[in-house]
């Protein structure tokens, strides 16, 4: 029987600190916590597309460099953040970007983008020569780092 009670408070003693623990680093039992808000969209942050003409010459340089390859480059100039996500080389022109998500979290702001293939009816389209498709988003200057999804 003292066995019992001996064990009893033994699982009671490790439950309570397990409870101090979570309590003392912000984890919740109920399915929430700090995990889960610094995930959790604040705004919507405004943008602009840049056509090219509108892009920072020293930014026009790093993209050159890089757009035979797919890049992801954050560059900051005059309060303004600049997001440049490219699809390196394609075979083919006729490729358009869409912007699908921009948002800050409590720790980070979150580009969401996506490829979007020639339409096959455009006889416009340079079928054979490649293109580099990029896109350049500029937002207000936010200090967090920038996830590409």
């Amino acid at each position: 029987m003292k066995d019992n009670h001996l064990q009893f408070l033994k699982y009671g003693i490790c439950i309570l600190g397990t409870m101090i623990l979570c309590l003392l680093t912000g984890c919740a039992f109920a399915g929430g916590g700090k995990e889960k808000d610094l995930l959790e969209k604040i705004k919507d942050l405004e943008f602009t597309v840049l056509a090219d003409e509108n892009i920072p010459e020293e930014l026009k340089t790093v993209i050159e460099e890089k757009k035979g390859k797919a890049f992801k480059v954050t560059y900051q100039d005059n309060g303004f953040l600049y997001i440049c996500i490219g699809y390196g080389e394609q075979v083919s022109g006729g490729y358009s970007i869409t912007v699908n998500d921009l948002y800050l979290t409590e720790n980070a702001i979150y580009a969401d983008t996506t490829l979007l293939g020639p339409d096959p009816a455009d006889t416009t389209v340079k079928k054979d020569s490649p293109s580099y498709p990029y896109i350049v988003i500029k937002t207000e200057f936010v200090d967090k780092p920038v996830v590409f999804n």
